[in-house]
């Protein structure tokens, strides 16, 4: 990996500050010059029009990439649960955080290494890579060898995340507060403090570990799925260590036959069924890297479980109800699980709460087909983005849903997402029915 794509990750609070206040100076700089320009060309510019221009939006996306952690965590999370909300601009660069992380030195990987394992660290390896294969908001993946020739991924947690994760946050608030950097309607006080909870569990390796071991159980008897099997004596809260398996990004499996295809997606939201409603147990995080594709055994390899949550039962059974209801067409039973689940304000008028039925009739849409569900050839995410931006501006008439709720629909969606990459036709419908005698 080439210089310009590593950086020392500030571990003090202090510098991690500023770090942010440089950010901050040079954005009020650049909107200073951008105003002045504007004025002397006549023009009466809006300050959120000085702040998002591609230059200030490019510092930030670059800073927050630097810092990683919690920094970075705040950007994905804008980005994926604001969607359609931000500026055209913003959201591109945010997005981009999702898989644009840079990677730490080697000193200062080996200074953890260290730390961790004591200073003969090496001693274990027959052959450990320095240069990381994948990278994140939190931490990296290495790739090494055993003594005995087994093949791991190590995944390194950067320093200083877990000791500045609250103040992280708090100062990126004020950061993109002040810069008008987000929309009003955005409900940033819960988002963030999410951000903040979701960090801390995924900033200790030692819970990913267990919920890796728990997913191992829990899927003991599915020969469609393969997970890395953790080497548990080097595993500690910064460094988390499993075999290393052999896997193609899903993505890549649009190239496959169409029966192919309609057996990955169908076995993916299968999974998103058992965990919702067998397991409550689910890992909410649905970017396409944590999962991979086997070609010559046809097993789908699942990553990451540090984004793993415990759904209530009676929240998974509301849900059980609100799809029934939806396959049946009753909006009254709709509206009543949806009330259960906490979606709606006492004094929410009937016209506002028939609009968020329908948006929910339309997310469950792929379950009322007799036949195959073709997600390649359907709108339906596009239908849903737009009938949500018609709502926003009158966000105030209705709840935020339970956090585990937003978790519960970020999975789907991304479940929908894959299946409409791979033009994937499903029968989504007798998939839902296997659950509806059980629980």
């Amino acid at each position: 990996m080439n210089k310009s794509q590593t950086a020392k990750v500030p571990t003090s609070r202090l510098s991690r500050f500023s770090s942010l206040g440089g950010l901050a100076s040079r954005l009020a700089g650049n909107i200073m010059l951008e105003g002045a320009k504007k004025l002397s060309q006549g023009q009466s510019p809006k300050l959120q029009d000085l702040v998002l221009t591609p230059k200030n939006i490019s510092h930030v996306a670059d800073k927050l990439a630097q810092m990683r952690g919690a920094a970075m965590k705040v950007g994905q999370m804008l980005s994926m649960d604001s969607g359609e909300l931000m500026p055209k601009e913003l959201s591109e660069l945010l997005a981009r955080l999702r898989a644009d992380a840079k990677t730490m030195p080697h000193k200062q990987l080996i200074e953890i290494l260290k730390r961790n394992w004591g200073e003969d660290w090496l001693s274990p390896f027959a052959h450990f890579e320095l240069r990381p294969f994948a990278a994140a908001s939190i931490g990296q993946v290495h790739k090494a060898t055993l003594a005995n020739g087994t093949e791991l991924a190590v995944k390194v947690q950067y320093p200083g995340i877990r000791n500045s994760i609250d103040s992280d946050i708090d100062n990126v608030a004020t950061l993109l507060r002040v810069s008008q950097l987000i929309p009003k309607n955005v409900q940033f006080d819960r988002l963030l403090s999410e951000a903040k909870k979701q960090l801390h569990t995924e900033a200790d390796y030692r819970i990913e570990l267990n919920m890796l071991k728990r997913y191992q159980t829990l899927l003991s008897d599915d020969e469609s799925f393969i997970l890395p099997s953790p080497i548990e004596h080097l595993c500690t809260e910064d460094l988390l260590v499993m075999e290393y398996v052999e896997g193609e990004n899903i993505e890549s499996a649009e190239y496959l036959s169409q029966g192919s295809r309609n057996a990955i997606a169908s076995k993916m939201l299968l999974l998103f069924f058992r965990e919702l409603f067998e397991f409550n147990l689910i890992q909410s995080d649905p970017n396409f890297a944590n999962f991979q594709y086997q070609t010559n055994s046809r097993k789908i390899v699942l990553l990451d479980f540090g984004a793993t949550r415990e759904i209530p039962k009676p929240l998974s059974q509301q849900y059980k109800q609100l799809m029934q209801a939806a396959i049946d067409n009753d909006r009254e039973k709709m509206a009543a699980a949806a009330q259960e689940i906490g979606f709606f304000r006492d004094a929410i008028d009937a016209q506002q709460k028939a609009l968020i039925v329908d948006i929910f009739y339309q997310a469950c849409e792929p379950l009322r087909g007799e036949t195959e569900y073709d997600f390649g050839s359907s709108n339906l995410a596009q239908r849903i983005k737009a009938a949500g931006m018609a709502m926003s501006s009158e966000a105030d008439k209705w709840h935020t849903p339970p956090v585990d709720a937003i978790f519960i629909h970020r999975k789907l969606a991304g479940m929908y997402l894959l299946a409409s990459k791979l033009n994937a036709q499903v029968d989504v419908k007798s998939i839902f029915k296997q659950f509806m005698t059980s629980g």
